[in-house]
């Protein structure tokens, strides 16, 4: 095995509700190599996606560590958070999460924008043209399909080659057919950039590319998910 790109130590988080305190993670450990696939499973409410917006510093620990890139994201602020996500993070919604009035090119070249990066819109066509949108770069979300858009965001979460992609659901709002296409094209991107993928999934079968599945319940990942659903 090789270094660990993603060391997570420990980790609770809370939140303060109408009804209380609620546990959202109750002491996550886990490890995820540079360049590996893992896939976390389980039943709405288990705490996956929480997980996924913690590692990407979009919610806030309660306890615990996060090392991402030796990076300890536990105690940055938000500049700081939106900094470590341009140069090391690329997240893949359910729901697609376009500028409704931006191109789709526009749209891919937002992350590198923000970063300061040159030629983002060239480098963002040759991640449209990727994901097979080429003759689609200067159409808006409203114009394309769902899986056209849900394209449009994966080449958005790669055009800056992150070392970690974390996709939530990403087939969640497209059929079946469309849904498959897409992930292959994820895959492939993941292979071809080197990135490490961290995938939240209700589908068994998705879960199942890659390397590494474990189930998660009740706040607390439960290892290997062998026999799941």
């Amino acid at each position: 095995m090789g270094e660990p790109l993603v060391e997570i130590d420990d980790l609770h988080l809370s939140l303060v509700g109408g009804g209380g305190r609620v546990n959202i993670l109750r002491g996550i450990d886990l490890r995820l190599v540079a360049g590996e696939t893992l896939s976390v499973v389980g039943t709405s409410g288990a705490g996956k996606t929480t997980l996924l917006m913690a590692i990407a510093g979009l919610e806030q620990a309660s306890a615990g560590r996060i090392r991402v890139a030796g990076v300890d994201i536990t105690g940055l602020d938000e500049d700081a958070l939106a900094r470590f996500r341009r140069r090391h993070v690329g997240i893949v919604f359910q729901s697609f999460h376009l500028v409704a009035t931006m191109t789709a090119v526009e749209n891919v070249a937002l992350p590198l924008e923000f970063a300061g990066a040159p030629n983002a819109l060239e480098r963002a066509a040759a991640a449209l043209d990727s994901v097979g949108l080429e003759a689609r770069r200067h159409h808006y979300p409203g114009q394309l399909s769902g899986g056209e858009q849900q394209r449009v965001a994966l080449a958005r979460a790669c055009v800056a080659r992150p070392s970690l992609l974390l996709a939530d659901e990403p087939t969640g709002n497209l059929d079946g057919e469309t849904g498959a296409r897409v992930m292959d094209l994820l895959f492939n991107l993941q292979a071809e950039h080197g990135s490490s993928l961290l995938l939240v999934t209700h589908d068994p079968a998705l879960a199942g590319r890659c390397g590494r599945c474990l189930r998660m319940n009740d706040g607390l990942l439960l290892g290997a998910a062998e026999s799941w659903p």
